[in-house]
């Protein structure tokens, strides 16, 4: 059984990690509401110029015609050697299983690709993916830690085109964007989306989005000039944000792990006072019994 000075020693422990924890939780908590108002901030913007970008491309044939343009090529399928994921964790850890459950689906899609015999090429965004996929041999020259947290539509913009100017080389035959989608505060679900080649009908031939309105539109300039300054556009701001929608999932993830770390140890906390004055009081009965017994025999020796 332990000893009181032990208990007590822990209690201060847990007292200690209590307020590590409750601060943390603080610090997430407003984080969060900064990373929640950008991911949704861009949503509409995003969501806006991709049905602007389907329209487009439902006005005509239907897919791109081939041009010596880099994001005008991106809507364009072709074959390449390999297949591409772009993994998206965290820099760093205490965010509960946002990390494991991400690296866990990018090893079950590197799988499957690989028993389809294609081949994997993975880029990861943070540290920790970087950490796990090169414990699976994967080794990046680039290192696009930076994109978490602090990397601005310019460093997205950068790694967007990276990935568009190796799929129009022919080095990927498409690239997977994996990540935790912000659902809520307390739902973050891990997505896999394809990124390249850009497709805008599903394989029945219906539009990937709903047009509304008429289907045929006058455009001024030419369809080929703003799929040429739209297509671009759009790819590059889908990355940004991807990262701004994974980072607001980070901040929940880690917000609700030291909401988790706080309350368990509020009931330690809990356990170990109980625990210590149950100790305390019972050695202070001792004591007392001992004074009695000796006030007895005192008596005794007295009389």
């Amino acid at each position: 059984m332990a000893t009181l000075r032990e208990i007590k020693d822990h209690i201060a422990s847990v007292r200690s990690t209590l307020k590590i924890t409750s601060a943390m939780k603080l610090v997430s908590s407003a984080k969060l509401r900064k990373a929640q108002q950008a991911a949704e901030g861009i949503r509409p913007y995003t969501e806006a110029l991709t049905r602007m970008l389907a329209a487009t491309m439902a006005n005509g044939q239907g897919a791109c015609p081939s041009r010596e343009n880099a994001g005008f090529d991106a809507a364009v399928s072709r074959s390449g050697k390999s297949v591409a994921i772009v993994a998206v964790a965290s820099n760093s850890s205490l965010c509960g299983a946002f990390n494991v459950n991400v690296i866990h689906k990018v090893n079950e899609v590197i799988s499957d690709c690989r028993a389809s015999g294609e081949e994997v090429e993975v880029i990861p965004v943070g540290r920790k993916m970087a950490e796990a996929m090169r414990k699976e041999g994967f080794v990046r020259q680039e290192d696009w830690s930076d994109l978490v947290g602090r990397g601005g539509i310019d460093r997205s913009s950068a790694l967007a085109q990276t990935l568009i100017d190796a799929f129009n080389a022919g080095r990927y035959s498409s690239v997977l964007l994996i990540y935790n989608h912000f659902a809520s505060t307390s739902s973050q679900k891990v997505t896999v989306e394809r990124y390249l080649p850009f497709v805008a009908f599903r394989q029945d031939g219906s539009p990937l989005l709903r047009l509304s309105g008429k289907p045929d539109y006058i455009l001024e300039p030419s369809r080929g000039e703003i799929l040429e300054t739209l297509l671009p556009m759009v790819m590059r701001l889908r990355i940004h944000a991807v990262i701004l929608d994974s980072l607001a999932a980070e901040h929940a993830a880690r917000m609700l792990a030291m909401q988790a770390a706080s309350d368990n140890a509020e009931d330690l906390l809990a356990e170990l006072t109980l625990e210590y004055n149950k100790g305390r009081q019972q050695k202070i009965t001792s004591e007392l019994l001992d004074l009695a017994a000796g006030s007895g025999e005192s008596d005794r020796t007295a009389g």
